[in-house]
Order: structure tokens, then sequence, then C-alpha cells
């Protein structure tokens, strides 16, 4: 591994100035902080990609990505007389150590779940401008992922179900609402009823410790895997298969995905 001088993050920086310089990229120059978001939303997850891999040469150059688009939204507020590389850098470093008084100071904890407690009220006074314990959810998150940090904040307050067998009868009801939306044909209540039946399905993940968009992923992912093997064993069109034949394949793209070693 390389001396810890920073050297290649210097360079890092180095060119990308270069890239937006009038000498530079046309392509890099015309970017702004908003023409980029998609950008950083898709190496973030490509990231997420790469850590459910567990390839290191993947995540390598998937965190590469990501720390360029960081580098590269900084180099455009620099331009622009905001702030630059260094004063990310710093208000980030002062604000881990402001919220690890346990570690920076003499504050002491018995456990990580003390850390969490500690960390929130440092946010509070951090931003006493946030009235409601609900605020602070970034409005450009994903439904299911905003729907998960809803459920966090509302927990920490204390409004919390007794025990999970609550949370699947609460999933239930909601299920059984829909049904009847479903039966009215109202296509409104139907869409109010399924965004219930979303929200607890995401509340159980909550309780299980699991996060519900890396879940649901994962599950688009195998989808996508098996979908693709079904194309690559079918002996005919997928339009010309009936639900038995549709079935039988689903199970046997599954089977050998499991024998190939891979997710099925």
């Amino acid at each position: 591994m390389a001396a810890n001088s920073f050297e290649n993050f210097k360079r890092l920086v180095e060119v990308i100035s270069i890239l937006r310089s009038p000498e530079g990229c046309p392509w890099d120059r015309e970017q702004n902080h908003k023409s980029l978001r998609e950008n950083l939303l898709q190496e973030t997850y490509e990231a997420l990609d790469a850590i459910n891999s567990g390839i290191s040469c993947e995540l390598k150059e998937e965190l590469g990505d990501v720390l360029l688009q960081v580098v590269l939204h900084s180099q455009i507020a620099q331009e622009e007389g905001k702030f630059d590389i260094e004063d990310v850098a710093k208000v980030i470093s002062d604000k881990l150590i402001r919220r690890h008084p346990h570690v920076f100071s003499d504050t002491k904890v018995k456990d990580s779940s003390e850390v969490m407690l500690n960390w929130e009220e440092i946010k509070k006074k951090e931003k006493p401008e946030r009235k409601s314990a609900l605020s602070g959810i970034a409005k450009t998150l994903p439904a299911l992922a905003m729907a998960m940090e809803l459920s966090k904040k509302a927990v920490k307050t204390g409004f919390e179900w007794p025990n999970v067998e609550s949370l699947w009868d609460c999933l239930e009801a909601e299920i059984n609402e829909f049904k009847d939306a479903a039966k009215a044909r109202s296509k409104e209540e139907m869409e109010d009823e399924l965004g219930d039946i979303l929200f607890s399905i995401v509340n159980v993940a909550r309780w299980h410790g699991i996060e519900p968009e890396l879940a649901l992923l994962r599950a688009n992912k195998k989808f996508k895997k098996r979908f693709q093997m079904m194309e690559s064993i079918a002996t005919k069109d997928l339009q010309q298969h009936n639900t038995d034949e549709f079935e039988q394949l689903w199970q046997t793209a599954k089977k050998q995905l499991q024998k190939n070693g891979k997710q099925g």
C-alpha cells in the first residue's frame, strides 16, 4: 500500500481542476451541481453493488468514482467562490470530533447505543431550528429509504409497536384493506392502501435490523439473474409459454444459478 502522503489524492484534485479549466474537457466544464445529481446517485448505488459482491478491487474502483463526484462538486464550488475540498474535509472532521466526545474529550459511554444517544443530543444542539422529531430527512431520498428514516426517527420518541406480532397484525390489516379497495376498483384507495402496506413492511424490516432499500436492490438483482437465465435456457420464445411452463422454467433457472454458485 502507498505511503500516507496523500499524493494520489492531491493528484486527483489537480486532474479535476485541469478538466474544469478553459483548456480542459468540454463535458466536464459544462457540468454543475444539478447536472451531476444523477451521477452521484448512480455511483453510490454501484458502490453498494461492489460491497455486496465482496470483491475488493471492484469496491476500490467504485469508491474512486464516488470520490470523483465529491471532488468534482468541490471544484465547482471553489470556482463559484463558495468552498473547496479542504473546507469539505474540515467540516466533516470538525463534526466527527464534536460528535465523538467519548473519543476526543472526557465523556464516558458504556456501549454503542449510548454513543448513538449522545450523537442525537449533539445533533439537536447543532441544529436548534429543527423543531420536529422528523426534521432533517432528505427530500430526495427514494420513497423506501425515506420511509425507513421516518420510522427510525419516530421510534426515537418512543412511538413504537409493543412487539413484532403487533407489526404482523398491522401488515395483515393493511393487506386486507388493500383487498377491499381492489374489490371497490378504487385506484386512489388502492394506491393509498398499498402505500400503507409498504410502510408496514419497512417497519418490519427496521424491527429486524434490515435496510429495505438494500433488500429490494438485492431482490431486483436476483430477479434479473433468474429471468435472464430463463431467457438463456428457454427452447422457445418466452411469450409462447403458459403459466405451468413459466413456473417450471423459473425453478430450473433458480437451480442452475445455485449450481453455478450464484445467488438463485
